[in-house]
């Protein structure tokens, strides 16, 4: 398994309007195509504000592209991308994979 790891900083104030976009609008789409939501988290008053971590699960790279195809031509998808952009400053995502002694533990 390998994770999506993405973090997505929002505008200041503006983080409240992007997760009423994103509850009505984004994750149900998400979960339609991409299924295993690992986490969805938000920053606290430590570390750097107004940001949204969200976690997501795919057998492997291909299985990652082809999930991802399959939102990127979703026309709910490109119209929640046309409601929820303008409220970020920018987005960063890494894909992890997990140690052999941590994968040893889930087998």
């Amino acid at each position: 398994m390998i994770v999506d790891h993405r973090t997505y900083a929002v505008k200041p104030g503006s983080l409240p309007k992007f997760l009423k976009i994103y509850e009505e609008r984004g994750w149900p789409v998400q979960r339609r195509h991409l299924g295993n939501c690992l986490g969805w988290y938000i920053s606290m008053d430590i570390g750097p504000l107004n940001q949204v971590v969200h976690l997501w699960g795919y057998e492997d790279l291909a299985d990652r592209a082809e999930r991802r195809a399959r939102l990127a031509a979703d026309p709910d998808w490109q119209a929640y991308l046309g409601e929820s952009m303008q409220l970020l400053d920018h987005m960063e995502n890494k894909i992890l994979q997990p140690t052999p002694f941590f994968q040893a533990l889930a087998d």
